[in-house]
């Protein structure tokens, strides 16, 4: 064999292999940047703490603690096992239990920080799954459309979405249950062949799908949501490729191993039935996504699930400190918008009119579209607003990515690629580029350009996530510790209403943060004062613990929902501070009688 022709063989048989290897050492490069960056919010204590099959109920109410009381619920116990794991995670919140276990198994190959759980250990693990999905998305577009170049798109496109590297940087279920996600997809592309073909689904493949539903719901419930999504495909493929046939045929195969995974996976779905309206039923944990709207507020959900959808693309640095990078990075936004999106749209509809492709076009856009209907009839019509998390989208998430490397892969291939194939396909190709379809028909830039622009808008927004200038965190302990530090020259008591384990959590980031610091942990309390119906309960117990505290000292409230007309014997601040994401305080000055 000739050099030449060696070379070229060694770079077909490589060049696929190495590029889906680069597009992963990117994405988890990015997803394990400035891991520990950003301190960890309510919902990640949950995982930290259940994980370690420890219990929130171990913290003491209704009295001041000292900061490593408040904490010892994030110091692992040789002693624990899953066994505890499933035993406080069925009791105290409304999570499937199978993140929860790997996650348990996972955290104890890393040391402890200052006595505590490591949470580069904790985020690590969702950070590999949210790397895994660059090849698991990789080989669903290839399913989907029969092309590496798709694949190599999509892949890609996964690396640096910001939406898929702010779920990759929390320690929590997300990056999981999209794995769960893309192979369950896989699943139904293989079946839509078959469906299209009228054969027989294999045996292996319908096993497979089931298997893979039971490990999604058992990561997260609204892992359903997806399955309704895939339910409503099936039943439109049931209607489109049975119209005028005789009802028989819906009963011969593939139909009949389709109905098979149908009952499989509500039987796996069942299991947990039980399990979620127990821990549903009168819990306060949801309560953030169901309050009520008025006014303007019915408009809301359209531009919280329209935010959402646009950061699974890009993200620039909107939730800056300064004003000017903030208005910027929004109108380059609105005109990168403006440029792209008429790109992907007409990426979209040539795939819609190429034969071979049409039919997993169709399949997928209907879990995108299905899925978002789910959301809007959750949001309007039952009073569950899904659109409020935005992190609720791994529903859909990758059928959105696939979708959108098959529009770029249009954009990518040059007419004579296009044109190698037959007269037909030539002729039909000469006649969309006369057409306003042809993609590289709408502004300045296009084809490969267009494409290495829209990766490299993606890749800054992943570098805005990764710097906490977009997605950031709800909650900032580290501004607030701080902030305390600076103001108060006294010991502290911090006072918050506690009605569940959120809460707690909320005080857990302040205490952590002190301890990472190892500042002032001798001059810090804390008080959780419990709530149940009577909103008075909590001001009684504050009144109790201020009489028995030696003053001088600042009481901090601290997002306390509870009356306080006036606290005995202390001098309300006065000095203008400034606001902290998640923490929401007025401060007293309790001086010496």
């Amino acid at each position: 064999m000739h050099l030449h022709n060696w070379q070229a063989f060694l770079l077909s048989r490589w060049l696929h292999p190495l590029l889906c290897l680069m597009w992963l050492i990117i994405g988890i490069s990015l997803r394990l940047a400035n891991l520990t960056a950003k301190p960890p919010w309510t919902d990640e204590f949950s995982t930290l703490v259940f994980s370690l099959g420890n219990s929130f109920l171990e913290v003491p109410l209704d009295q001041a603690i000292a900061p490593d009381i408040l904490l010892q619920p994030l110091q692992p116990q040789p002693a624990a096992n899953i066994q505890d794991v499933w035993a406080h995670l069925s009791h105290e919140t409304n999570h499937p239990p199978l993140y929860f276990v790997l996650a348990h198994w996972w955290m104890q190959l890393f040391p402890t920080q200052e006595g505590l759980v490591s949470l580069w250990g904790a985020r690590s693990l969702a950070a590999l799954f949210g790397a895994a999905s660059i090849p698991a998305i990789y080989v669903l577009s290839w399913l989907s459309f029969r092309s590496r170049l798709v694949g190599h798109l999509a892949a890609a496109m996964m690396a640096v979405s910001p939406y898929g590297i702010f779920l990759a940087q929390e320690a929590r279920h997300y990056t999981l249950a999209i794995l769960w996600v893309i192979a369950s997809l896989a699943c139904l592309v293989i079946t839509t062949r078959h469906i299209k073909n009228r054969t027989q689904l294999p045996i292996w493949v319908a096993i497979s799908w089931v298997g893979i539903n039971a490990l999604g719901i058992a990561t997260h419930y609204f892992f359903a949501l997806t399955l309704c999504a895939e339910a409503l495909v099936l039943i439109v493929l049931a209607w489109q490729y049975q119209a005028g046939a005789k009802f028989s045929l819906l009963l011969s195969h593939p139909w009949r191993r389709i109905y098979a995974v149908a009952v499989g996976t509500f039987v796996a779905g069942a299991v947990w039935l039980p399990i979620f309206l127990h821990n549903s039923y009168g819990s306060k944990l949801t309560d953030w996504i169901q309050q009520p709207r008025v006014g303007f507020a019915w408009l809301s959900p359209i531009f919280q699930a329209f935010a959402a959808w646009i950061t699974m693309i890009y993200l620039l640095p909107v939730e800056a400190p300064q004003l000017a990078i903030v208005i910027a990075s929004g109108l380059v936004m609105l005109i990168f918008l403006i440029w792209a999106a008429p790109i992907l749209v007409r990426g979209l509809k040539f795939q819609l009119q190429q034969s071979e492709n049409r039919l997993m076009t169709q399949v997928l856009a209907g879990i995108v579209v299905g899925a978002i209907a789910l959301f809007f009839i959750f949001t309007y019509f039952l009073g569950i607003d899904l659109t409020r998390g935005a992190r609720y989208n791994f529903v859909y998430f990758p059928a959105v990515i696939v979708l959108l490397g098959a529009s770029l892969a249009v954009c990518w291939r040059s007419p004579k690629k296009l044109m190698k194939r037959t007269s037909a396909e030539i002729a039909k190709w000469k006649e969309i580029r006369k057409s306003k379809i042809d993609p590289r028909n709408f502004g300045r830039i296009t084809g490969k350009k267009a494409v290495m622009l829209i990766w490299l808008m993606g890749f800054f927004s992943a570098i805005t996530v990764i710097c906490n200038l977009g997605y950031q965190k709800y909650y900032r302990p580290d501004l607030f510790a701080q902030l305390i530090q600076q103001t108060s020259q006294v010991p502290v008591l911090i006072a918050t209403t506690q009605i569940t384990h959120v809460h707690i959590g909320e005080m857990m980031g302040v205490a952590r943060e002190f301890k990472m610091q190892n500042s002032r942990l001798s001059d810090i309390l804390f008080l959780l004062a419990h709530q149940d119906q009577d909103p008075n309960t909590s001001t009684i117990a504050l009144e109790n613990n201020l009489k028995t505290l030696p003053r001088p000292f600042d009481l901090w409230l601290v997002n306390f929902r509870a009356p306080v007309a006036e606290v005995n014997k202390c001098v309300a601040n006065t000095q203008s501070l400034p606001l902290v994401n998640g923490y929401d305080y007025k401060i007293f000055h309790c001086r010496k009688d």
